[in-house]
């Protein structure tokens, strides 16, 4: 047996390049951001790739440390 792997969606892909570019707009390292969501960073490393799924309690944790909602984070952007 291989490693089970999950089919990437558009979604992944926008969560991704938001979270990438609110990092970026704070100045914040994924090493901030973990410790401010909770959550291990080569984990969110992943989220950042669209390479992991994200659970609807982690995305909680990542909107709360950004200070904007989960559905913030899952909107497409003009520029995306």
């Amino acid at each position: 047996m291989g490693v089970k792997r999950t089919v990437k969606s558009p979604l992944r892909d926008v969560l991704a390049r938001n979270m990438r570019l609110l990092r970026a707009e704070r100045g914040w390292s994924q090493e901030f951001l973990a410790a401010e969501a909770g959550l291990n960073r080569t984990y969110l490393s992943a989220v950042e790739r669209s390479e992991q799924n994200m659970s609807i309690d982690n995305l909680y944790k990542v909107a709360k440390a950004f200070g904007v909602s989960a559905g913030d984070l899952l909107k497409e952007t003009e520029a995306g």
